[in-house]
């Protein structure tokens, strides 16, 4: 590109690897991939511009004059899928180079996001709202990426709970039996759930269909024997009691019953079970984060009840080994934060986010929890020890 290759930060690279769709995001801790703030393809733009008389260069350090090119010129953009793609890479990265914390993210079968922790920006859809949308909204559209762009760096360090491994002599769990069914299409073959679909991703149609809930069912079994497990090998106190449903910040239905699961030694995270009709398991870990299993039973997603169990035991008996740890409130958006490392080493997981329609009473007490939590949440106390 030469002299636009001071444009944006490093050298251009290609957009990151997909995450997958509806699975835990457990991966390897050592080895990660590096953030993507320069991703190339937006040349033809560049050349678009210099027809128009316009340098690139201001567009790329400029947000509020970039989107006027764009809804100015949008309808070239619509007409060509080539200057399309190039615009919208330029429009991402020109975000990305908005704050130091910002970089790309791909997501499997969904489009591909620029931002950091605490918002991201869907480039494609951004082509196609400055066209459509009127003066007002693009002004506060303006205004609120200019906002975000102003917005303080969090530069608190990840979390990274590290587990302990089993005391020796402790007890380990065991799986029970999951009943295993063939399921057919409406054209009689069987589904091959786990391994539906190729190279190419799901089928976009299928994203709508659910049509094997209860090959989910064994999933109770699963939860209760975890329940089991927890109440036999560590010093815990447990209750049934389908009120602990309030527990789970996400809206569910169909409750069928809820197990808290509390152990005896300050800073260890609770842990409650909350059963659900669909079939299905949302487990609520510590004070502000709740784990569904499955994520998601559409067809397109493709989970298993083999796979889903996998899931749900990795994260509670990580909880469970003191690696995980919440943190409440982050930055001035004062979103929640989680992080799980794996009991076995297989990896980790993390997320964030706004907590949701909580209560401001229970976002007061969780704050003060985990201030006294301090750190990680603690490992659980083995019983007899």
């Amino acid at each position: 590109m030469g002299p636009t290759d001071d444009l944006f930060e490093g050298q251009p690279s290609g957009m990151p690897e997909p995450m997958p769709r509806g699975r835990a995001l457990y991966q390897p801790a050592e080895g990660e991939p590096a953030k993507v703030r320069h991703v190339g393809g937006y040349a033809p733009f560049i050349e678009f511009c210099i027809g128009r008389g316009v340098r690139s260069e201001e567009l790329a350090s400029d947000p509020e004059r970039l989107i006027s090119f764009l809804r100015t010129f949008g309808s070239h953009f619509e007409n060509d899928n080539t200057l399309s793609a190039a615009a919208a890479v330029f429009a991402g990265n020109a975000i990305a180079r908005l704050r130091p914390d910002a970089h790309w993210a791909a997501y499997e079968g969904a489009p591909s996001m620029v931002g950091n922790r605490q918002r991201q920006f869907d480039v494609d859809r951004l082509l196609v709202a400055v066209r459509s949308a009127d003066e007002e909204s693009v002004r506060g559209f303006v205004s609120a990426l200019l906002d975000w762009a102003r917005e303080e760096v969090d530069e608190s360090p990840a979390m990274r709970p590290v587990p302990v491994p089993p005391a020796a002599g402790q007890s380990r769990y065991v799986r029970p039996d999951v009943p295993t069914t063939t399921y057919y299409a409406p054209d009689g073959g069987p589904i091959a759930y786990g391994r539906q679909w190729g190279v190419e991703g799901p089928d976009p149609d299928s994203y709508s269909v659910d049509s094997h809930p209860e090959r989910f069912a064994g999933l109770h079994n699963v939860a209760r024997a975890l329940i089991g497990y927890l109440a036999t090998a560590y010093d815990v106190e447990v209750h049934e009691d389908p009120v602990h449903a309030r527990d789970l910040l996400i809206e569910v239905r169909d409750v069928l019953n809820a197990v808290l699961v509390t152990p005896r030694r300050s800073g260890a995270a609770p842990l409650t079970f909350v059963l659900t009709g669909y079939p299905g398991v949302v487990v609520h870990a510590g004070v502000l984060h709740d784990f569904p299993f499955p994520v998601c039973g559409c067809d397109a997603c493709d989970e298993t009840a083999e796979t889903t169990a996998d899931r749900m035991e990795r994260a509670v008996l990580s909880v469970v080994a003191g690696g995980y740890a919440e943190r409440y409130p982050v930055g001035s958006r004062r979103w929640s934060e989680y992080a799980l490392s794996a009991f076995d080493g297989s990896g980790s997981e993390s997320g964030s986010g706004e907590p949701g329609p909580v209560a401001p009473a229970r976002l007061h007490e969780a704050e003060i929890r985990l201030r006294e939590v301090d750190g990680p949440w603690r490992p659980w106390p083995v019983r007899g020890s």
